[in-house]
């Protein structure tokens, strides 16, 4: 998205991003109306950026997970904040002097409600890496370790494929899939940000247009070839894929075109796009994926829909689908578990018949979790 000022007496549009390939989020005019603070998100993370109303490019104000600008008194820019290791509290920063001194300014923390909870639990540091893709591009992921590291040791990996698809992995909190949680018990995480992802320009973010099953699994085949051989602590024989809507998409499609991981989890993902065409309250969101409708992009949706690879299908599966889902509707849940099942691939399946697309009441997270933790536990254990 664009920042674009509208002059109500002159009638005129100014866009001001128009030079700035990423995409706004949340904004704030500043207290003189002489600019506009925002946040975009770039390379994991949402940083807040400063933008004149005469400039032709923002200046960088603080790189951070940023959101909910607001200003206080005077200079006083306040946002929400989150990393992988603490969920929201309030920030700011004094943008006072920010026109002329170009240079970043450090965030000074308002509220510390999690503070003592958080003394508490051992949580490690999420760590950035680049590696080569689909096409030779530059692709970025994220490694955490699990508490009480030992670099000597073996560990399983949980290979976590973001929803989307343009959506991104980074340095921020998340109740339902929370990284840190997932390496909890023993596992080290890694997250790749694959060709669709935000937070590298346009063309990358449309990379996934028309070849969902394309670049993207690519990327992700190719990076997880780079850690294996980077990371010697990495287990490779004990590997799990898990992701979730596009990433649960991706989960069905790795099935059909490779048998690398132990087991599989897939959440709320496409199964049969054709049929995902007809049952999704977003269908402008299918229109523009994959080039129109299936009567006239038969080839496309046939080329990339999961269920076309059935056949190959060997990894051992947890399904998990909500009654409430109208994004993908629960159809594709149990039109997956039934072939998994038909074909005598291990498979279970986790139905929520009060979730949607996402699983939001803290019973049900709590099952989620354990749930597929246990999945990927009776697959992954050393032998």
């Amino acid at each position: 998205s664009t920042l674009v000022v509208y002059h109500r007496a002159s009638g005129q549009l100014l866009e001001l991003t128009r030079n700035f390939d990423r995409s706004v989020e949340s904004f704030a005019w500043a207290r003189d109306s002489s600019a506009i603070f925002f946040t975009a998100e770039d390379h994991g993370r949402a940083p807040i950026w400063f933008m004149p109303l005469e400039a032709n490019q923002p200046m960088e104000v603080t790189r951070t997970n940023a959101g909910d600008l607001t200003f206080g008194a005077k200079d006083q820019l306040f946002f929400s904040i989150t990393s992988v290791t603490a969920p929201s509290e309030i920030a700011r920063v004094d943008v006072s002097g920010v026109r002329n001194s170009g240079s970043k300014i450090e965030p000074a923390s308002v509220t510390y409600m999690n503070e003592a909870l958080l003394s508490q639990i051992a949580m490690q540091p999420l760590e950035s890496f680049t590696c080569k893709g689909a096409e030779n591009s530059d692709i970025q992921g994220f490694l955490i370790k699990p508490p009480n590291f030992d670099k000597t040791r073996k560990y399983p990996l949980k290979f976590l494929i973001h929803g989307g698809p343009h959506g991104e992995w980074g340095d921020s909190w998340s109740y339902r899939w929370n990284p840190e949680l997932f390496a909890a018990n023993g596992y080290v995480v890694v997250m790749i940000n694959p060709h669709g992802s935000a937070g590298y320009g346009q063309k990358f973010t449309e990379g996934v247009i028309g070849d969902w099953g394309g670049k993207p699994f690519v990327d992700l085949m190719k990076a997880l070839d780079y850690v294996e051989k980077t990371f010697p602590f990495i287990d490779k024989n004990r590997e799990a894929a898990l992701g979730a809507s596009y990433g649960g998409y991706m989960a069905n499609w790795i099935l059909g075109h490779t048998t690398r991981f132990k087991c599989v989890v897939s959440h709320d993902g496409m199964f049969n796009a054709e049929s995902a065409y007809g049952t999704t309250e977003e269908l402008w969101f299918v229109d523009w994926e994959f080039k129109g409708p299936p009567w006239q992009s038969r080839e496309l949706y046939r080329k990339w829909s999961p269920h076309e690879y059935a056949r190959n299908f060997k990894t051992p599966t947890l399904v998990v689908h909500g009654q409430l889902d109208y994004r993908l509707d629960v159809s594709q849940g149990f039109d997956l578990f039934t072939t998994l099942q038909r074909l005598k691939v291990p498979s279970k399946m986790l139905y929520f018949p009060d979730e949607g697309h996402w699983v939001l009441k803290p019973q049900n997270s709590r099952l989620w979790y354990k749930t597929v933790n246990e999945w990927v536990d009776q697959w992954t254990a050393a032998k």
